[in-house]
């Protein structure tokens, strides 16, 4: 009889094994040839025909760190984060966290779905007439909205509300209307399907209604499209040489309440968490610019910028915390079809839908968080940043 071993992500000392070590593991865990594995990450995975097909005036291509972060347990199964970034100490901060964290049980986290909005702005001089009669015959409008993508519809996607904002000017008094279109997009990021529903119905509102039709786009502000992540670390696994256990959970939990009362450090706080959901997300071919204007816009929605996420004390002494952030990302279309790398990313990710990706991605977010916090109520940021990054330095040949 074979017994099948459980695979793990937990991996002890894994910088310390070298590169060809963490191919041959990778390599087993997507059950790929090392060889040719190997092959591709020194290539970059993007040919010259594939970066012009990507964007335009293409020159050549720029190459960035593709690594992985391990020991990511979350909603109980195992992860290997891919991530791409230039910035020193991020992926190990990333893997240290996440093992911390596994010691609590790992990270649990939730998805919203898979809905945006797309904005239609439209100019009239009798705001309030259109607006009653595009909200009468919202079922017709939806109708046109979906004839414009049937691919999108045909997977169980497409249009599936609206509403109608009224918004005055404050500079010169004018009032426009603005329609929100909501639409379930699966597991595409979405942007091409509610753009052309958008301009779809901008087309038939101007031949049927007194409107000019103005800007029409989606909003990168997915407040419908949002992943709540949490995780707990045990107190005996907060302590450190120079200080207890309960030292720096409450200096990380007093370290929030600053960054939720001061939008100064909010900023710095937030940048730490987008450190982790960028990489991810560039490393799977995703729009990391859409999902940072999304967090942003979300941490100000209620007329204050504060941080995204909140660490606490639990009744058990525990410290746990808790992040809910707008996650527009696809494992469909664009860059995550074309870009080679991107797909071994997913591969490595062993994602089969946008929300798993989304998930992943925020605990990245999550994981690096704790991390920069962790450091900075002790020793502070510069110990192990500093030592990664003097390692760049000289490579670079600089004093």
């Amino acid at each position: 009889m074979t017994l099948k071993i459980k695979r793990t992500s937990r991996k002890s000392g894994w910088h310390r094994i070298g590169r060809e070590g963490r191919i041959n593991d990778v390599a087993h865990w997507v059950q790929e040839d090392a060889y040719e594995l190997e092959n591709l990450l020194d290539s970059g995975g993007l040919s010259s025909t594939h970066a012009e097909e990507l964007v335009e005036n293409v020159l050549g291509r720029y190459a960035l760190p593709f690594s992985v972060a391990p020991n990511f347990l979350i909603n109980n199964r195992e992860y290997l984060i891919p991530m791409v970034i230039e910035e020193p100490s991020v992926v190990a901060a990333c893997a240290n966290a996440a093992r911390l964290i596994r010691q609590g049980g790992g990270f649990s986290a939730t998805y919203s779905g898979s809905r945006m909005i797309g904005q239609i702005q439209l100019l009239t001089d009798d705001p309030e007439a259109v607006r009653l009669k595009l909200l009468e015959n919202k079922e017709e409008w939806l109708a046109i909205a979906n004839e414009a993508d049937p691919g999108l519809v045909s997977v169980g996607g497409g249009a599936v509300d609206m509403s109608v904002r009224r918004i005055e000017d404050d500079l010169d008094g004018s009032v426009f209307l603005v329609v929100h279109l909501v639409v379930e997009v699966c597991d595409a990021m979405g942007a091409n399907a509610i753009n052309t529903m958008a301009e779809r119905l901008a087309e038939v509102w101007e031949e049927r209604l007194p409107v000019s039709p103005n800007l029409r786009i989606l909003s990168n502000l997915a407040d419908q499209r949002t992943v709540t992540v949490e995780a707990k670390i045990p107190l005996n696994a907060l302590k450190s040489e120079d200080f207890s256990a309960e030292e720096i959970r409450d200096r990380i939990v007093s370290a929030t309440r600053f960054a939720w009362l001061d939008p100064y450090r909010a900023a710095t706080h937030n940048k730490g968490i987008m450190n982790g959901i960028d990489a991810v997300l560039l490393a799977t071919g995703n729009d990391w610019r859409a999902v940072e204007a999304g967090a942003h816009a979300y941490a100000a929605r209620n007329g204050q910028y504060r941080s995204l996420s909140v660490w606490e004390t639990t009744p058990d002494k525990a410290l746990k915390g808790s992040m809910t952030i707008p996650m527009a990302v696809g494992i469909v279309g664009g860059a995550t079809k074309i870009h080679p790398t991107a797909r071994l990313a997913l591969k490595i990710l062993d994602t089969k839908s946008a929300e798993e990706l989304a998930i992943a991605a925020a605990t990245a977010g999550l994981a690096n968080n704790f991390a920069a916090l962790r450091a900075l109520a002790t020793e502070g940021i510069q110990r192990g940043h500093m030592t990664l990054h003097n390692r760049s330095r000289k490579l670079a040949g600089t004093p």
